[in-house]
């Protein structure tokens, strides 16, 4: 096998994406094009900003475009499409001209599918990983290139461990396009899929045990309700000593009561306002001693 020659065109959008892309610059690969989500609006004012993907286009002067057009225009030229986080379905009238490989965030064909990272978290998963493989019109299906694991570890969060990940795809894409592409196994072992967190998904339920409480605080933005206003969760620990509270409820001390213990809260954002420490949040409550949480 020799190194991949072709131009590359990369789909992809956010910090992740654009880590992989950084990497493919740094080590000589001709970008082509990038496509990537149109400018978001951030805020009151009417400015928009440009994807990560976009910012890392911009500042090595390579075209970007935001839909397929360019794709379609360019779709007799010998491509190879790297796709990351992209966030769009690619249409079988590309993918028939233009070959593609994406960089997929778990060890397939476990967590197809939208939200693999937050999945492997929430179930609990020791081990995750990176896949380079063929995109195809079914849902992450294609044959794999290469793979490469690594270990979830107690401090990963979605946030921290999609960027590890990141780090190791880029890694393993810029290895996987030296040594040749090859010709790929197919996808062995069961199957699971990665659905899309729902927004139910979201609140803290205090009446599972203590490891799921955390599982979820470090893989979505969960909250809690404290009357009518939102609390949203942003770190919390295991506790080394046994507690018990009633499910819920929450002492001076940010310790909160699950199913089969209680765990401390570190870090929170109350509605409306800007994340802070626990204990200044609660020494804020008006010197209230226990609150329940729904």
């Amino acid at each position: 096998m020799t190194r991949e020659a072709r131009p590359l065109v990369f789909l992809g959008t956010p910090i992740a994406a654009a880590t992989v892309l950084s990497e493919l610059i740094r080590n000589g690969f001709e970008i082509a094009h990038v496509v990537t989500r149109a400018d978001a609006r951030r805020g009151r004012g009417s400015s928009t900003t440009p994807s990560p993907v976009k910012q890392i286009a911009i500042e090595n002067s390579i075209s970007v475009s935001h839909d397929m057009t360019w794709l379609q225009e360019n779709s007799n030229r010998d491509l190879l499409g790297v796709v990351v986080a992209y966030g769009k379905i690619i249409p079988s009238s590309v993918l028939s001209h233009i070959p593609m490989v994406n960089i997929h965030f778990s060890l397939l064909p476990r967590w197809r599918g939208a939200a693999p990272v937050e999945r492997a978290i929430l179930a609990g998963d020791m081990r995750t990983g990176v896949c380079i493989m063929n995109v195809e019109e079914t849902l992450d299906t294609g044959v794999v290139f290469a793979r490469r694991e690594i270990d979830i570890l107690g401090t990963h969060t979605t946030e921290n461990l999609t960027a590890d990940l990141a780090v190791v795809g880029g890694q393993l894409l810029v290895d996987t396009l030296n040594d040749g592409l090859g010709i790929g196994i197919p996808q062995q072992g069961e199957t699971t899929y990665a659905t899309k967190v729902s927004t139910d998904e979201l609140r803290l339920d205090w009446n599972v045990s203590s490891i799921d409480v955390l599982r979820r605080v470090r893989a979505v933005r969960s909250y809690t309700m404290v009357g009518p206003q939102r609390l949203k969760i942003i770190h919390a620990e295991p506790l080394q000593d046994p507690v018990k509270l009633h499910p819920g409820l929450c002492d001076a001390a940010g310790i909160v009561g699950t199913r089969d213990g209680a765990v401390r809260l570190v870090s929170v954002q109350p509605e409306g306002k800007a994340v802070m420490d626990a204990a200044s949040w609660l020494r804020g409550r008006s010197g209230q001693e226990i609150i329940q949480f729904s």
